[in-house]
């Protein structure tokens, strides 16, 4: 047995079972990925594959049980040479982040000029992604570190800690009634928005979840007529009048948005929490630890190793 044979496991899994991906995935042959995997289930005396003639369709029951050891194992591997880096090379190596654009662009730029200040030789990999695709990326190993206000509380193989909190806000062009009825006195109100056409973010995204149930409690069907992925796309459209923006507080800049007004919703929103998570068994060098207190200072390494080793 050996590395090779259980990288092709995994990749088989990922790849849908197609035999040509797995080979390019792993830079070989077709051939050689079939003569492993037959070497693989002479050895162990069972068959991993559920197979249609050449093809294979699926897992079988010891197939599937291998292949949790398997991605175990690989993971304990990657973890062994972050280990020997740790210790050969303590602030240099690379460390991948992945968030949603609202966190790249409005929570982590003090975070990140702070922390290439104290370890200028680290790389830093910035990848933007949905919450689900934040949470795969962990669970793969191809991150470090995710950070997203959605999807990463409901994996067991997943710990996250509070980041920090926030509101929604509406977002209008400047002399828009709504402004002038907040500067009149008059509280803004769900009714109010529920009447005019709305844009705000996509489905799964920056607490969109918890606008929707705001609405429907009140027993409300707002008028979205555009949804986007981040801040500057709605406050875009807002600006050209296309809609009103309910967007990140975060994400308003008075200085950037001067056509634009930001107005008060925290009384109509619950609050959002961000997250910021890492897989269970993932193996993070000190720099890792040090990004991760540059976020909040609660997450000192001691508290972030008592909470992985408790999960």
């Amino acid at each position: 047995m050996n590395f090779q044979q259980l990288r092709i496991i995994r990749e088989a899994a990922q790849h849908n079972f197609n035999l040509t991906d797995v080979a390019n995935a792993l830079y070989t042959s077709q051939s050689g990925v079939s003569k492993h995997i037959k070497d693989l289930e002479d050895e162990l005396g069972v068959e991993l594959f559920v197979r249609r003639g050449k093809r294979l369709l699926g897992l079988t029951e010891p197939g599937k049980e291998m292949l949790s050891i398997v991605e175990r194992v690989l993971l304990d591997a990657k973890n062994i040479k972050r280990l020997a880096e740790q210790f050969s090379n303590r602030d240099q190596g690379s460390l991948s982040i992945a968030t949603t654009h609202t966190q790249a662009r409005y929570a982590l730029p003090q975070i990140v000029r702070r922390f290439k200040e104290a370890f200028p030789r680290v790389h830093l990999l910035l990848h933007q992604a949905s919450p689900a695709e934040i949470a795969a990326m962990l669970q793969s190993g191809e991150a470090d570190i995710g950070i997203a206000t959605e999807g990463l509380q409901s994996h067991t193989s997943i710990v996250s800690f509070p980041f920090y909190e926030w509101h929604h806000a509406v977002v209008v062009p400047a002399g828009h009634a709504l402004a002038e009825q907040v500067d009149a006195g008059r509280a803004l109100t769900l009714e109010a928005l529920a009447e005019l056409p709305l844009i705000t973010y996509h489905e799964g995204y920056t607490g969109r979840g918890r606008i929707d149930a705001r609405f429907a409690e009140a027993g409300l069907v707002p008028d979205i007529v555009m949804s986007a992925l981040d801040a500057d796309v709605i406050k875009t459209y807002v600006g050209i009048g296309l809609g009103v923006g309910i967007v990140a507080s975060m994400a308003f800049d008075d200085a950037r948005d001067q056509a634009l007004r930001r107005l008060d919703a925290s009384h109509l929103f619950e609050v959002n929490t961000t997250r910021i998570a890492v897989r269970r068994g993932h193996y993070l060098r000190g720099y890792a630890y040090r990004f991760l207190q540059e976020c909040s200072p609660a997450l000192t390494a001691a508290s972030v190793r008592e909470a992985l080793d408790g999960a």
